[in-house]
């Protein structure tokens, strides 16, 4: 299945998209795609209705974040090898854990707001792994069974913020707007194994990143379950796994985002993205 969350921030409405890529309107059978949503009985009720019982909506939608109420944002690092070797930084022995603000995200086609003074604001086409059963210290073997679905998410970053203002990585990662995800969630059913995906992302029609999930050093099974080991993940909890090589940081020269600039992003099976890039306004928001 695809879910997926329609309206104008705060008023979103479920959604699945059907066979023949239609929306239709889940709200006369569920409130909201949320952490309960997302348990397996839950999917596997949902999997059960026939989409073409459902009313169809017609016209052009905004695409919501697809979970609603998003305990925790979490964030790999470096998961690429390639990636690092752009950054001069060394591959890690053990995967790099920060977290993105909870407030940064946002639906997958709302615009990118530069932060107040950025200079050096960066895009990251990344695999997203939606938690739907809690996991604490689960084992690498039945990782995969506590994951719902996936999704696509722009790990945007401001560089100068997240390296060259301390060791926390947090200060240039949860700005607001900085968290695109979806368009929709795709249920761990439907895409299979999650290392066989193939990543990429333009900027202004350009392509920049190309990669494939294949060759994260340490991939989704692996990652929940060391996540797990630290803290207990729980149900809507998002964890963004790294991206490929191609950054504008890693570019000679370096290249970032400006207003005006329009970023695309796609992951098989996942859908696409496609955000436009703002400038700081006072009192904007997503």
């Amino acid at each position: 299945m695809k879910l997926i969350r329609f309206g104008a921030p705060g008023k979103e409405k479920p959604g699945v998209i059907d066979g023949e890529g239609k929306l239709r309107d889940l709200s006369g059978v569920i409130d909201d795609i949320s952490a309960a949503t997302l348990a397996p009985k839950s999917l596997a009720r949902l999997a059960r209705i026939k989409l073409d019982t459902l009313p169809v909506i017609r016209g052009k939608k905004r695409y919501g974040t697809p979970v609603a109420a998003v305990g925790k944002f979490i964030a790999i690092g470096l998961n690429f090898s390639d990636h690092a070797a752009e950054s001069n930084l060394p591959v890690p022995a053990e995967p790099i854990v920060f977290m993105k603000a909870t407030t940064c995200l946002q639906g997958a086609h709302d615009p990118i707001m530069l932060p107040k003074d950025s200079k050096k604001t960066d895009w990251e086409v990344e695999l997203g792994v939606v938690i739907g059963s809690k996991a604490q210290y689960v084992t690498q073997k039945d990782a995969l069974q506590c994951v719902a679905g996936y999704c696509i998410v722009n790990d945007v970053s401001e560089r100068e913020y997240q390296l060259e203002r301390g060791s926390q990585w947090d200060k240039g990662k949860g700005c607001d707007t900085f968290g695109p995800v979806g368009p929709w969630l795709v249920t761990a059913d439907e895409v299979g194994n999650p290392q066989k995906l193939r990543m990429w992302l333009d900027v202004n029609g350009m392509r920049m990143q190309t990669g494939s999930t294949r060759t994260m050093v340490f991939g989704v099974a692996q990652l929940v379950s060391y996540v797990s080991r630290f803290m207990t993940l729980m149900p809507g909890d998002i964890i963004t796994t790294g991206t490929p090589p191609g950054v504008g940081m890693g570019m000679t020269p370096p290249r970032f985002l400006k207003a005006g600039d329009e970023v695309r992003l796609g992951i098989d099976g996942l859908g696409e993205q496609c955000q436009q890039v703002i400038a700081y306004s006072a009192g904007s928001k997503r």
